[in-house]
């Protein structure tokens, strides 16, 4: 394949982001885009020279390489669905769904069509994480601290639970992601919200999120998650392992151990290049480095939402990653 021909399904922000990406490479092209909302879809296409279609199927029939699924977490499912029934390699924008039981489904239909997949991961191709890697590969991580202080996004659909899945499920999967990688996987979680939205009309979602984790190897952790600042404070984890401090965001590592301290700057905007550079290169037959495909998002999509759960309820959650391919099984259990 010379030239790799990407629709885009969602015409937001992301999706603008994508096409601007996609734009720069020599060997793909955007075929057209559709949405839900006409003028949105109308403006991105007119950016860029292509068509609009007026719904998945359209865009489908027009024979494209790849697709690009970005719409809000409510959406997802029945466009994922017909990508997956066309046989079209696609790409899914994070989070993968408001829910566990969509994204258990889609999973389980990738699975059996063997289909090419990726997930908008994108702090997964900063250098600083397999530096980070590399750092803990001789030391066993004994306590991890993630973070996601933020503000409500501007748009209407966000502060609904319903909608967007909440702070945790929408914002801090970046964060529960690399937690995933560089300390394993979680076993159990206690989450508490403190039961007020942010002061956003129709919000319904916890302003504040904080929990407890427990990891298969030991380790222990916590995650806090807020939308009630003006500004993106911070979004990061601390580790400590036996003799070694690691600080990461997406802007840079800062590394403490006998050595003294250090610092390693991050560019994320070269991390969201990599992460379609990746994608189109896997479509093509010449690369191989995609390095979250469906499945392994599902981890982090179940990890998001045992978290939001266990707030939701007030109980902790217990994790179980499933032993063979995706089911359409929850994954989680809540104590009684």
């Amino acid at each position: 394949m010379r030239t790799c021909r990407v629709g885009l399904i969602g015409a937001g922000g992301v999706a603008q982001r994508h096409a601007r990406v996609l734009s720069g490479f020599d060997d793909a092209e955007l075929l057209g885009v559709t949405d839900v909302v006409s003028a949105a879809a109308a403006a991105l296409a007119d950016t860029y020279g292509v068509p609009t279609f007026a719904g998945v199927e359209d865009l489908l029939a027009a024979g494209p390489d790849a697709v690009y699924v970005c719409v809000p977490p409510f959406a997802h499912g029945p466009a994922e669905e017909a990508v997956i029934a066309a046989g079209v390699p696609m790409f899914v924008e994070k989070p993968v769904a408001v829910d566990l039981g969509t994204a258990e489904r889609i999973a389980a239909l990738v699975a059996e069509r063997g289909l090419l997949t990726g997930v908008g991961h994108h702090w997964r191709y900063l250098p600083i994480v397999e530096q980070a890697r590399e750092l803990l590969a001789d030391r066993p991580v004994r306590m991890v601290a993630g973070s996601w202080l933020d503000k409500v996004p501007p748009v209407a659909w966000w502060s609904r639970r319903d909608h967007s899945g909440g702070p945790v499920v929408e914002q801090a999967a970046h964060v529960l992601d690399l937690i995933r990688v560089l300390v394993g996987e979680v076993t159990e979680v206690t989450a508490y919200g403190n039961g007020t939205p942010p002061p956003v009309d129709g919000a319904d979602i916890d302003s504040v999120t904080t929990a407890a984790l427990r990891f298969a190897s030991g380790a222990v952790g916590t995650l806090t998650a807020a939308c009630v600042l003006g500004w993106k404070h911070r979004a990061g984890l601390e580790i400590l392992a036996d003799g070694l401090a690691l600080a990461l965001t997406e802007d840079g590592l800062v590394v403490r151990d006998a050595d003294g301290e250090r610092s390693f700057a991050a560019d994320p905007d070269a991390a969201r290049v990599a992460v379609d550079r990746a994608f189109v290169d896997a479509v093509r037959g010449v690369g191989d480095d995609v390095r979250v495909p469906y499945a392994e998002a599902l981890g982090t999509q179940r990890l998001a939402v045992a978290v939001a759960d266990s707030a939701r309820a007030g109980r902790a959650v217990r994790l179980t990653a499933p032993a063979t391919a995706p089911t359409l099984a929850t994954g989680v259990t809540v104590d009684a």
